[in-house]
C-alpha cells in the first residue's frame, strides 16, 4: 500500500464570511481522516472567528500572514473579492508557499473570493488537482471537480459560461458536507403539537437576527420553550444573551460540536438558509427558513418549491410561524420531504472522490456476506443484474460459500481506507478467459469508483495468474453506466458482451516466479 493521500483545504471564516464554510470543511476533514488521508487546513486570521472555530482542530492548520494595509477592489475582482482582505495574486502566493513542502494531491478551496485565475495559479505552483466548493456561480472557475451541494434543477445550466474546464460534478444535497455524527444521529419524531422551537441563524448571527426571530415567535403567539443556538464567535452575542435572559422560557446554547440532537428535539426549527439547512433536512426537522445572505436567496425558494422548507422573511415570520404551528399536516410533510433529500453521507462521498485513486482490494470472507447481500439486493443493483429478483440472505450466504471454496472463482471487496465501497468477482470461463462482475455500494455511485475497481481487479488477477488472459463482461441491455465503464476501460465488443486482453507490461516477466 502506498503513502497516505495528502489533501489540503483552503478556507476562511470571519464575521463577514460567517462560520459555515469552515464548519463544512471540518466535516470533510473528518471524513478524509476516517479514510486514511493526511489533511491540513490553510486559513487566514481575518479576525478572531476562525481561531475560535479551530480551537480543537483535528488536523494541522497553516495560518497565512495577517493582511497588511487596505485592500482595494476594482473592475477585475470577483463579487466577493473583499472577503479575502488581500489580492488574489497575494493569496495564491501565500497558499502555495504554505503548502510547498507538503505538495498535496488535491487542494480543496471553499472561498467565494477566488476565481479561475487563483485556481490556475495554485494548481501550477503545487502540481495538484483542485476541488472547488461553490454555490454562487458568480465568477469563472477552473476546477478538476466542482462541489455544489445546493439543490438546482440543472447544475450545468447554472454554471454555463462559468467553467474554464469541464469538472467532475459533485452536485446536489446528497453531497452536503455534514459531520459524521449525522449518518447515525436520531431523526426527528413527528408530534402533532409544537411543544418547543429551535432557532439557529448561523454561527455569526448576521445583523443580530436571532434576537429578532425570538421576538417574532412571541409576536406570533407562541409562548412555549425556545432554544436559541449560537457560537462564541457571534459579534451580537451580548444582546442575544440579554434577550434570552429576559424571556423566562428561552434558553441560549453555545458552541455545540454538532447540532443533530438540537434539530431532533424541537418540533419546529427556524434557521438561516446556509449549510445548517442540510443538517436540518437530514434530521427531518420541520423548518421555516430565512435567507440571510445573497447566496441563500436561491436556496430557500428552491427548497420551498420542493416542499422541504417553508420560506419566510424577518417581516413575514410571525404570520408564517402562526400558520405552520396551526397546521400539523404541513409540518409533517416538511420533515418527510426534507429527510428524503439528505442522508448524512455527503462528506463521505466527497472524500471518496478525492481518495478514489487509493482504492485497494482484499479477498472477501463470509463475514462480508451481510454487506454484499445488502448491496446485491438494492433496487439500483438488481435493475442491472442478470436476475432482477431479490435473493434471501440464506441463498446469498450459500452462494458465497461456494464461491470462496472454488479454485476457479475469486471474490474481492474494494476499500478506500477502511471503508468498503464495492465488490468485484472473477470466474474462469475457459482456460485463459475470465468472466468479471462488479458493483459499487449503491449509495456511492457517481464518484468515479467503478473504473478504479475494475482496474484494481485486473491487476489483482494478473498478480494471481502471472500469465496473459482475457476478461469478458456481460452487460444487461440498457445498462448505460456499464457500457460507459467497459468502453472507457479499453474493452471491445458490446453492447451485451465486452472483452479485453490483459497482458503484463513489457518489463514484467510472465509465468510463475
Amino acid at each position: 500500500m502506498g503513502p497516505a493521500p495528502r489533501i489540503a483545504i483552503r478556507v476562511d471564516a470571519s464575521a463577514i464570511i460567517g462560520t459555515g464554510h469552515l464548519k463544512r470543511c471540518q466535516s470533510l476533514v473528518q471524513a478524509l481522516i476516517e479514510q486514511g488521508a493526511q489533511v491540513s487546513l490553510v486559513t487566514r486570521a481575518l479576525d478572531g472567528v476562525a481561531a475560535q472555530v479551530l480551537r480543537n482542530a483535528p488536523c494541522p492548520v497553516h495560518w497565512l500572514p495577517l493582511p497588511g494595509g487596505s485592500f482595494q477592489t476594482d473592475s477585475t475582482t470577483t463579487p466577493h473579492a473583499a472577503w479575502a482582505c488581500v489580492s488574489w495574486v497575494q493569496d495564491a502566493k501565500d497558499t502555495a508557499d504554505a503548502l510547498q513542502t507538503e505538495r498535496p494531491d488535491w487542494l480543496v478551496v471553499d472561498h467565494y473570493a477566488f476565481d479561475a485565475r487563483w485556481h490556475d495559479a495554485v494548481r501550477a505552483a503545487l502540481g495538484c488537482r483542485l476541488l472547488v466548493i461553490d454555490d454562487t456561480a458568480d465568477r469563472m472557475l477552473s476546477a478538476d471537480a466542482l462541489l455544489d451541494h445546493n439543490w438546482a434543477l440543472d447544475h450545468r445550466a447554472k454554471y454555463a459560461d462559468r467553467l474554464a474546464r469541464e469538472p467532475h460534478w459533485l452536485a446536489g444535497p446528497r453531497h452536503a458536507l455534514l459531520s459524521p455524527a449525522y449518518r447515525s444521529a436520531p431523526r426527528y419524531r413527528f408530534q402533532p403539537a409544537v411543544r418547543s422551537i429551535g432557532i439557529f441563524m448561523g454561527g455569526t448571527d448576521p445583523d443580530g437576527i436571532s434576537t429578532r426571530v425570538l421576538v417574532a415567535c412571541r409576536a406570533a403567539g407562541f409562548f412555549g420553550a425556545i432554544e436559541v443556538v449560537s457560537t462564541s464567535a457571534n459579534p451580537h452575542l451580548s444582546s442575544l444573551r440579554k434577550a434570552c435572559a429576559a424571556d423566562a422560557h428561552a434558553q441560549l446554547t453555545l458552541d455545540q460540536p454538532d447540532l443533530a440532537a438540537f434539530f431532533a428535539r424541537h418540533d419546529l426549527q427556524i434557521g438561516a438558509g446556509g449549510g445548517a439547512t442540510w443538517e436540518r433536512c437530514c434530521i427531518g426537522a420541520p423548518t421555516i427558513a430565512i435567507a440571510v445572505a445573497a447566496n441563500q436567496l436561491a436556496v430557500v425558494p428552491g427548497l420551498a418549491a420542493l416542499g422541504a422548507v417553508r420560506g419566510a422573511t424577518a417581516n413575514t415570520l410571525p404570520q408564517v410561524l402562526h400558520e405552520v404551528i396551526e397546521d400539523p399536516a404541513t409540518r409533517q410533510a416538511l420533515g418527510e420531504r426534507a429527510a428524503a433529500l439528505v442522508d448524512g453521507r455527503g462528506a463521505q462521498r466527497v472524500a471518496l472522490h478525492l481518495l478514489r485513486d487509493s482504492l485497494s482490494l482484499r479477498p472477501a470472507t463470509l463475514a462480508d456476506a451481510p454487506l454484499l447481500h445488502a448491496w446485491r439486493n438494492h433496487p439500483a443493483v438488481r435493475a442491472v443484474s442478470g436476475s432482477s429478483e431479490p435473493i434471501t440472505f440464506k441463498e446469498h450466504q450459500a452462494w458465497m460459500q461456494r464461491v470462496l471454496q472454488s479454485p476457479d472463482r475469486w471474490l474481492f471487496v474494494a476499500q478506500v481506507g477502511a471503508l468498503p465501497v464495492g465488490s468485484i468477482r472473477f470466474e474462469r470461463a475457459e482456460t485463459s478467459n475470465l468472466e468479471v462482475s462488479l458493483y459499487t455500494d449503491p449509495q456511492l455511485q457517481g464518484l468515479g469508483l467503478g473504473p478504479r475497481l475494475l482496474r484494481a481487479g485486473e491487476q489483482q488477477m494478473h498478480h494471481i495468474l502471472q500469465t496473459p488472459f482475457t476478461v469478458q463482461a456481460s452487460v444487461v441491455a440498457g445498462n448505460t453506466a456499464s457500457h460507459k465503464l467497459f468502453e472507457g476501460s479499453g474493452y471491445h465488443g458490446g453492447p451485451l458482451l465486452y472483452r479485453k486482453a490483459i497482458r503484463p507490461p513489457p518489463d514484467e516477466p510472465t509465468g510463475t516466479p
